[in-house]
């Protein structure tokens, strides 16, 4: 007797934790089988990792792999024959980066400092290229976000014609009723200005 019942509990199946997706729509048209046949598992949706942020009054948003930290801006020190829109150099962990903002960058007006916020603390992400560093400088705390890459619809045509510094957008991203402009930081600089960042 106790031979069967190690026999009967070692045929039962273990519980796993339930994974609920959402379902996937059936591809070219397809019904289910009506004869009762198992269907073929869906493919599971790419997601994207993004890092989004706020300039003026909008939302954009980096690749998480294009971001190697983010950290409250140290202080700054002006440097001269630089661009506008740099606004000095900083110590990040033994590194000296420049520090951009892409406010100025875009020319986009920036938004009135939210109730509550101290206008004197901002945050950096660090971008790390294979040439060079740089800070993004934005006023309010970045927030981590995970998408499916079906919400990121391409860059508009519109833009796509237009010589926007190689077409650094590389989507928008629609979360509810919000829009979420997803930037390729490594195509923000153009090579004359990277040449001045980094004296090469």
């Amino acid at each position: 007797m106790a031979k069967q019942k190690t026999e009967e509990t070692a045929a039962t199946p273990k519980e796993s934790t339930p994974v609920i997706d959402t379902p996937a729509p059936l591809q070219n048209g397809a019904k289910p089988n009506d004869q009762g046949k198992p269907q073929e598992p869906a493919v599971k949706e790419e997601n994207v990792h993004l890092i989004v942020f706020k300039l003026g009054e909008e939302h954009y948003a980096i690749k998480i792999e294009q971001v190697k930290e983010v950290t409250i801006t140290p202080s700054i020190t002006r440097m001269p024959r630089t661009p506008d829109f740099v606004q000095g150099v900083a110590n990040i962990r033994g590194d000296i980066i420049a520090i951009v903002d892409l406010e100025k960058r875009f020319g986009i007006r920036p938004a009135p400092v939210t109730e509550g916020l101290n206008p004197n603390v901002t945050y950096t992400l660090v971008i790390e290229a294979k040439e060079y560093s740089i800070g993004i400088v934005v006023k309010e705390v970045p927030q981590s976000l995970n998408l499916a890459m079906s919400k990121i619809d391409k860059t508009p045509s519109f833009l796509q014609d237009t010589n926007i510094k190689d077409n650094y957008i590389e989507g928008i991203a629609k979360v509810d009723s919000k829009l979420i402009i997803v930037l390729d930081m490594f195509r923000i600089l153009s090579s004359d200005e990277i040449k001045q960042l980094t004296g090469k």
